[in-house]
């Protein structure tokens, strides 16, 4: 972005702009970090949830990550083919599958979580600590202007 010359002063002074570049700023960084781990970024998210929340049915966590069905099954099946989770008819409704992450899948979101963070750090490196505590409480509130604060 260095190289790009800057936008109008009135889009640069629009918090959604702003907000953009950032978001764009910090998805390069973490995509970089995940694909240097030989991970894409919704594939970290699917395993990520399915660590937090496994074992957990497929359908649900398309709900829980907005996923469209049909990419959910492409995710799990390249995660399931790398050995980083495994898919069983859910014993509470054998018509759904009941997504788990393997050890494989844990030892490798640890690994994608460090680089993630680093990336992070790296996008945050210009706040101090009080201010990128701040900075994360609003734009939770932004993000989500129903849910509770913190």
């Amino acid at each position: 972005m260095a190289d790009t010359p800057p936008a109008p002063a009135r889009l640069r002074a629009l918090p959604s702009w702003l907000l953009g570049r950032a978001a764009t700023r910090g998805r390069g960084l973490v995509a970089k970090a995940l694909a240097d781990e030989g991970m894409k970024m919704w594939h970290h998210a699917v395993l990520s949830a399915v660590v937090e929340l496994g074992p957990v049915a497929q359908a649900e966590l398309g709900r829980v990550l907005s996923v469209d069905p049909k990419d959910m099954v492409g995710i799990l099946n390249d995660l399931q083919e790398d050995g980083l989770v495994s898919r069983a008819p859910d014993p509470a409704d054998r018509r759904k599958n009941a997504i788990t992450a393997t050890t494989a899948g844990r030892r490798k979101l640890r690994r994608c979580e460090t680089v993630a963070d680093r990336a992070n750090d790296e996008l945050l490196a210009a706040l101090t600590p009080a201010e990128r505590d701040q900075f994360l409480a609003l734009l939770r509130r932004i993000a989500d202007p129903a849910a509770p604060c913190d």
